[in-house]
C-alpha cells in the first residue's frame, strides 16, 4: 500500500501542522475502506487499481481543501461592504482625475483630445490600482485578526424603507451618480476657465467660446451647482422615492431645455488669439458643437420622462 501512503503523505503536506495527524488517519481509513470493498468484488488489486481509486478522489490539494477550506482574503461577510468601498472610492477618485485632467487640458497650450483622454484614463488606472490594493489588504488585515469590518453594520434599518419588490430600477445605480458628478465638475471648469486660467494660459488659446456663449453657460452654472448636490443627495438616500425622482426630472428637463437654446443661440465658438491649427474650420466645428448639444440634450430628455413614469408607479 505504497501508493496510498504517498498520497496520505502528499494531503497532509497540504494541511496545517497540527490538523495533519488526524486527518491522515481519517482520510488513510476512508481509502482503505474503499479498497477493501472493491477487494471483494474484483478480488485481488494491483496497484493500478488502487491508482485509480486515489485519481478518482482528486488531487491531494483539492482533498486536502475539502478537508481544510483556504481561509479568504475577506471574509464573506465583509465582502458587500468591500464592494461598496471600492465603488465609493474608485467613484471619488474617477471624479477627482476628471477634475485634475481637465484643468492640465485647458491650460495647455496644445489641448489635444487625445491626449486629454490618454492622460485621464492613465491617471485613473493608477489612482485605482493603488486605492484597490490599500482597501482589500486593510480589510484582510482586520480579517486576519478574527474581526470584522461590517461587524456593525446593518443595525439601523427598517424593513418599511426597503423598495417594492417589482421595481428593480428602484436601487440608485452608484456608477450613474459619480458619472453626474463628473459630469457636472467638467462642466463647471470649462465654464469658468477664465476664473483659474492665467491671461497667458488664455491668450495661447486657439479656440474659445463666444461672449454670449459664456454668459449663457455662467448663468447657467447655479444649476449644474445644484445638480451636484443632488448627486450627493443621491448618494446618501441610494433608493429612489417620490422626492428625489421629482428633483431628478426637474434637473434633466433643465439640462435638456439649455443644451437645446444654447445650441440655437449661435454662434457659439470664436478664434482665439492663437492661429487656428486644425483638420476642421470653424464653421464645421460650429456646427459639429451644435449638433453635440442637441444630441447631448436628449439624454436628459429620455431620462426625464423616463422618471415621469417612475413617479406615476410610486403612487
Amino acid at each position: 500500500m505504497e501508493l496510498v501512503e504517498r498520497y496520505v503523505a502528499a494531503v497532509q503536506r497540504e494541511l496545517p501542522e497540527t490538523k495533519r495527524q488526524e486527518i491522515g488517519r481519517e482520510l488513510s481509513a476512508n481509502i482503505m475502506d474503499q479498497l477493501d470493498a472493491l477487494k471483494e468484488q474484483n478480488g485481488q488489486l494491483s496497484e493500478d487499481d488502487i491508482a485509480a481509486v486515489l485519481k478518482q478522489m482528486g488531487r491531494p490539494e483539492a482533498v486536502a481543501n475539502q478537508f481544510v477550506p483556504p481561509k479568504a482574503l475577506v471574509a464573506a461577510e465583509d465582502m458587500p461592504l468591500l464592494k461598496h468601498v471600492l465603488y465609493m472610492v474608485l467613484g471619488v477618485l474617477f471624479v477627482v482625475q476628471i477634475v485634475g485632467s481637465t484643468t492640465h487640458w485647458m491650460g495647455s497650450s496644445e489641448g489635444h483630445l487625445i491626449r486629454f483622454l490618454l492622460q485621464l484614463a492613465a491617471g485613473f488606472m493608477a489612482d485605482a490600482c493603488f486605492a484597490f490594493t490599500v482597501i482589500v489588504l486593510s480589510f484582510a488585515v482586520v480579517n486576519s485578526a478574527g474581526d470584522r469590518v461590517s461587524r456593525c453594520a446593518g443595525k439601523d434599518w427598517s424593513p418599511k424603507d426597503l423598495p417594492k419588490a417589482d421595481l428593480g430600477w428602484q436601487r440608485i445605480s452608484m456608477t450613474d451618480v459619480f458619472t453626474d458628478l463628473a459630469t457636472c465638475l467638467f462642466l463647471l471648469i470649462v465654464i469658468w476657465y477664465p476664473l483659474w486660467m492665467s491671461p497667458e494660459q488664455i491668450a495661447d488659446r486657439s479656440i474659445m467660446f463666444t461672449d454670449s456663449a459664456l454668459l449663457m453657460l455662467q448663468w447657467f452654472s447655479p444649476v449644474v451647482a445644484l445638480s451636484v448636490l443632488f448627486s450627493l443627495w443621491q448618494l446618501r438616500q441610494r433608493i429612489w422615492n417620490r422626492s428625489l425622482l421629482l428633483g431628478n426630472i426637474l434637473v434633466n428637463a433643465t439640462f435638456s431645455a439649455f443644451f437645446v437654446a444654447l445650441a440655437f443661440s449661435g454662434p457659439l465658438l470664436q478664434v482665439g488669439p492663437v492661429e487656428l491649427k486644425s483638420l476642421f474650420t470653424l464653421l464645421q466645428l460650429e456646427k459639429g458643437f451644435t449638433y453635440g448639444l442637441l444630441f447631448a440634450a436628449c439624454i436628459p430628455a429620455y431620462e426625464a420622462i423616463r422618471d415621469l413614469f417612475r413617479f406615476n408607479k410610486l403612487n
